[in-house]
């Protein structure tokens, strides 16, 4: 079976339903139906391997009760059925305190909504889904590598765009903080679950060897996401990629607790994470913060939360814009408070079409270690590859791109690409990060006044050749 021409079918499928309207749409119709049939298939697996278990959805609303018999309920009735029973009690499934998986079901459908209106396309499908078979571990992964793709395609989904970042970076930044099994992983921005992904695959080849460390593994990750979406995506992603409860993603917005209320506790080992930049938080957030860090951009109160939350010795890899390198005021204070509580080691600079085509500015990566004040700070920029003039859609940045930085990483040499800043440079600048590649020789664009006149002299060719139209135009009008 040919599972992309599955999910290619049943795209089509939905596209021909009036109540399902654009991408995101589309995605989030496909998420909550894939998640109910992935959680059904890994408790079936689950009853057999564990006595006495429980699957946390009710029996009458389990996948394999209402939807596995391919000639079971359709039209109105299927659709009365999923809008006035699957829904309500999913929303307000109780014992969620005691029962992690049950939580995440009632998470996952908490702002979920119904988009289809035909129960006939929608039993179609249905079908369709049914012919994964998710505990066939081929088919869960090749599946697996199908929803990395969904979730690409929601770069053309609007704003939905800013819940993915490239593959490429993501595991380039898991394969250098290189995280293992026991090591409390927090991302606070999770979106679907990109870094979390990354490094459960980098631990489960790397370290993970007996059930006990793959144990130790799923019970350190952390993550939050506030919005519905990307938190319904990221359940169903940690379940595609075998985690038995993964209601330690949380659906809340990390900045709305008080920074002074983050305590010993809370901190953790590994920070890994993209958070929003370029947004606005809304009214009241700031204040959770100190006066001296308050501020509405997203990124600034994510870094001065990080900071905090990492323990001594605990180590992050953060994407930031340009912005936060230059940027002054709060920024600056910001910036002198990382350097000071953290040895910020590394600054990666991207090219600015990494992110494209919903985001063109130019991003950064930041590896930093909390614990002692930094000494210097090394600089690598990645640039696109020769032959190539930028990333897009169709040439995306891949994880061999960035191989050369990681051939660099160990032993650190300046070069054509990779140059280093002591600390006294960077406080004489008053904690301006943005320090360009010396190495590059400034293009020569000539001299301005020649520059100028051929300008002028084209500015008056443009001219005549304006004039020319107008009069052929004004003689076609008066024959």
């Amino acid at each position: 079976m040919n599972i992309r021409t599955t999910v290619k079918s049943i795209q089509d499928i939905m596209r021909q339903d009036v109540g399902v309207d654009g991408d995101a749409q589309r995605i989030s119709q496909l998420c909550w139906m894939f998640f109910l049939k992935i959680i059904d298939d890994q408790d079936q697996e689950l009853e057999l391997l564990q006595e006495g278990y429980r699957s946390p959805v009710p029996e009458k609303l389990r996948w394999r009760s209402w939807a596995a018999d391919p000639e079971g309920i359709t039209g109105d009735e299927l659709l009365t059925f999923i809008n006035d029973t699957l829904f309500p009690t999913l929303k307000e499934l109780p014992g969620v305190a005691k029962d992690g998986r049950r939580r995440v079901v009632r998470d996952v459908f908490e702002d979920a909504y119904n988009y289809m209106k035909s129960g006939q396309l929608m039993r179609q499908v249905i079908n369709r889904i049914n012919a994964v078979d998710f505990n066939n571990l081929a088919e869960r992964q090749h599946f697996g590598d199908i929803y990395e793709q969904i979730l690409n395609d929601l770069q053309s989904a609007g704003n939905a765009g800013e819940y993915y970042t490239p593959r490429a970076v993501t595991a380039f930044m898991v394969d250098r903080i290189d995280p293992k099994p026991g090591e409390t992983l927090f991302d606070p921005a999770c979106g679907t679950g990109g870094f979390l992904t990354c490094a459960i695959r980098h631990m489960r080849e790397r370290y993970v060897k007996r059930p006990k460390d793959e144990q130790k593994m799923q019970r350190s990750l952390r993550a939050t996401e506030k919005k519905q979406l990307p938190h319904m995506l990221c359940a169903t992603n940690m379940l595609l990629h075998g985690i038995e409860d993964p209601s330690f993603i949380r659906h809340d917005n990390t900045l709305a607790r008080s920074y002074i209320s983050y305590t010993q506790s809370d901190r953790v080992d590994i920070v890994l994470t993209n958070p929003p930049f370029g947004g606005r938080e809304e009214d009241g957030i700031e204040t959770n913060f100190p006066k001296h860090f308050q501020t509405r951009e997203t990124a600034d109160l994510f870094l001065a939360l990080i900071v905090r939350l990492l323990k001594p010795g605990g180590r992050a890899a953060v994407v930031l814009p340009d912005g936060t390198l230059f940027g002054e005021g709060v920024k600056t204070r910001l910036k002198e408070h990382l350097l000071e509580e953290c040895t910020l080691h590394t600054i990666v600079r991207l090219p600015n079409s990494v992110f494209k085509p919903y985001a063109s500015i130019g991003t950064n990566l930041l590896f930093f270690e909390k614990g002692a004040p930094t000494q210097e700070i090394w600089y690598y920029q990645h640039n696109v590859p020769e032959g190539q003039k930028a990333y897009s859609m169709t040439k995306p940045i891949r994880f061999e791109h960035l191989k050369p930085c990681i051939e660099w990483w160990e032993k650190r040499k300046e070069s054509e690409v990779a140059w280093k800043i002591g600390i006294d440079e960077i406080k004489a600048r008053n904690y301006n990060l943005d320090f360009k590649n010396p190495h590059t020789v400034e293009e020569d664009h000539g001299d301005p006044a020649e520059l100028l006149a051929k300008l002028e002299e084209s500015e008056a060719e443009t001219a005549k050749l304006r004039d020319r139209l107008k009069a052929i135009l004004r003689e076609a009008l008066l024959r």
